[in-house]
């Protein structure tokens, strides 16, 4: 009797896996109180936190702004990011750096990411590299029409697990490290012009 069970290769599953996303399958909404966000999942647990515990409150209180990103297929939460206001302090050879090119200010302005998590179901399927362009349209479109917004920062968050260590992506994404820390975090940005 013949075996009745699929027969898949293994390369088959991982292309399935590893399949990116599409921009134009994203639906992205700033969050709100009738968002349903307690079934995100994330291996860093804190970030989960963040969404179900913080968010909205932080968002009230004009600290951040939290941006859903749903699957428009499935109307499933993916992801989200977090951004607010920030700036660099120009120090060491980054303050030479600058003066050398005419700029003697002490600090420049930054959007911040604050948070940015990815759904433990869809790791790299290209949504945090989404989100880095959508936050990089952002800083533009600040600059066009409202301030200056020279840098995109963040803490990236170290993981003795390489493969969760998020400096690894943000170095991809083309951030620099601002400073070296023994911390959780690593400070970077990233220099728009």
């Amino acid at each position: 009797m013949e075996d009745q069970q699929p027969h898949i290769k293994p390369e088959e599953i991982k292309i399935e896996q590893l399949s990116k996303i599409n921009i134009k399958d994203i639906r992205i909404e700033r969050i709100q109180a009738h968002h349903i966000v307690k079934d995100f999942h994330s291996y860093e647990k804190e970030l989960a936190d963040f969404l179900i515990e913080d968010a909205i409150d932080n968002q009230h209180k004009k600290i951040s702004v939290t941006y859903l990103w749903f699957l428009k297929e499935t109307d499933e939460l993916i992801g989200y990011i977090t951004l607010l206001n920030d700036r660099i302090n120009l120090e060491g050879d980054l303050k030479e750096f600058f003066r050398n090119k005419g700029i003697l200010y002490k600090s420049l302005p930054a959007l911040k990411i604050g948070r940015l998590a990815v759904d433990d179901r869809f790791l790299r399927r290209g949504i945090g590299k989404l989100m880095i362009a959508f936050t990089t349209k952002i800083a533009e479109r600040i600059f066009i029409t409202y301030s200056g917004c020279r840098f995109i920062t963040l803490d990236a968050k170290r993981n003795e697990d390489k493969s969760k260590d998020a400096i690894h992506f943000y170095t991809k994404s083309e951030f620099q490290i601002l400073k070296e820390t023994t911390t959780g975090t690593t400070p970077m940005y990233l220099d728009l012009r």
